[in-house]
């Protein structure tokens, strides 16, 4: 993809009568630069370079539409696989153990998260990680084809400083924003929940617009993306389990207050004991196989 989106601005160029240098300096980056993208050598375009040369060269929007496919080269199969059922799926059910999940984060809590990244190569390839991000966060935004979107935080997740308390508070913020909207769902799974299933990292379950699903597990240094349906129902009871022992959503976003407010436990907390009843009798209610398949939030369910 990076040799043809190169092939395709090396077409435009001269089709427009420009030379590199003549391109580089209406784009305000070297000829050397443009020279890497025609050969597809160094790093890859920027989302910004890209609509610059989009806009220079008369494209019609052909190369921001190119430019999340050169992007994704940089990742494993499996990964690039993974966010391309993303884009598609109707439902995401997702338990994030470490960090806030890529949809509802801040550009500034992402660019921190990123920038932690040991084989990043620098600022320009964390510019191009962070748009990306950013811009698979646009789903969310469209009224025709946003997913429902479930998410269990860890309480690590909110706990845990990225960057300073600033940043954290303004992400604080969105997830309470983001749990406001209709098809948006949080909920903080405690410490005092103790193990589970999911311990060894992130967890995401996809229901496809045919009704499919697959899963994604990720930890701090790998990924596996799970499509045997067998495995994949493995993993959706395991999510089912993980929401039904998490704080209920209005209880979730009085606790993601109390952070931000700074109290240790500012929430009224069921016992353990007591969350473990409550989910039993969720998970044996009829219609429970509405949760398995990301069914909403339950026409009796108040919103925040």
């Amino acid at each position: 993809m990076a040799a043809l989106f190169g092939s395709r601005v090396r077409r435009l160029r001269r089709a427009a009568g420009l030379t590199q240098a003549e391109l580089g300096e209406r784009t305000h980056v070297v000829s050397t630069r443009i020279t890497q993208i025609e050969r597809a050598s160094g790093a890859k375009p920027t989302l910004e370079l890209a609509q610059a040369l989009d806009t220079v060269l008369r494209a019609d929007s052909l190369l921001i539409d190119m430019w999340p496919y050169v992007y994704r080269e940089a990742f494993p199969d499996w990964s690039r696989a993974f966010m391309a059922y993303s884009e598609r799926a109707a439902s995401v059910r997702e338990y994030a153990a470490q960090v806030v999940p890529g949809l509802l984060q801040t550009e500034d809590y992402a660019r921190a998260v990123l920038s932690l990244d040991p084989e990043l190569s620098g600022e320009q390839q964390l510019a191009e990680r962070v748009a990306a991000r950013l811009g698979r966060q646009e789903r969310l935004r469209s009224p025709e084809d946003r997913p429902e979107l479930w998410v269990v935080l860890d309480e690590a997740v909110l706990r845990r400083p990225v960057d300073g308390r600033t940043v954290m508070r303004a992400q604080w913020g969105r997830l309470l924003e983001a749990a406001a909207e209709p098809d948006i769902t949080v909920q903080v799974l405690p410490f005092d929940q103790g193990g589970h299933e999911a311990m060894g990292g992130s967890l995401t379950v996809l229901t496809l617009p045919d009704g499919n699903e697959v899963a994604y597990k990720e930890g701090a240094d790998f990924g596996q993306l799970v499509e045997e349906p067998t495995d994949v129902k493995r993993y959706a009871v395991t999510y089912d389990r993980l929401r039904a022992v998490s704080l209920p959503p209005l209880m979730s976003l009085d606790m993601i207050r109390s952070v931000m407010e700074g109290n240790h436990r500012g929430a009224s907390v069921p016992s353990r004991s007591e969350r473990r009843r409550l989910a039993q009798e969720q998970l044996q209610q009829p219609g429970g196989w509405q949760l398995r398949r990301g069914g909403g939030h339950g026409q009796g369910r108040p919103r925040p």
